[in-house]
């Protein structure tokens, strides 16, 4: 990961965010996970937010992301979340059905330096596992 300089600050920071549907369905595939991807790059590209993996399951979203310091974890994830919940219920009235389309909890961890490519492989191959 590069070092990404700033005003004053200089920073090389890396999260591994994970979030899931309400109830953990399997909605995220065919569409409706092409359009996620979509708004999900759309939207960490507006707000400067470095995507270095992205890898959509059917019931859950892992990302690996660089943001600046003042771009807290709880901004990234409601941006993200918050963004991919109004545009797809609008595009995909199924998705009405449900209370919500994400659950309001995620996973998010930081990522050192040297466990970043580690942590790339093991979100670009989780297709492999299924």
């Amino acid at each position: 990961m590069k070092l990404v300089k700033h005003n004053k600050t200089v920073s090389a920071l890396a999260y591994h965010l994970v979030f899931c549907p309400k109830y953990r369905r399997n909605i995220l595939v065919d569409k409706i996970k092409t359009r996620a991807e979509e708004i999900i790059r759309n939207a960490c590209i507006e707000k400067h937010i470095n995507i270095l993996a992205l890898n959509i399951q059917p019931d859950h979203v892992h990302m690996l992301v660089s943001a600046l310091p003042k771009t807290s974890l709880d901004y990234i994830a409601k941006i993200v979340k918050g963004r991919t919940s109004n545009l797809l219920r609008s595009e995909f009235p199924d998705l009405l059905k449900m209370p919500s389309l994400w659950s309001r909890s995620y996973f998010a961890c930081t990522v050192g330096q040297a466990n970043e490519e580690v942590t790339k492989k093991y979100i670009e191959e989780q297709w492999k596992k299924r």
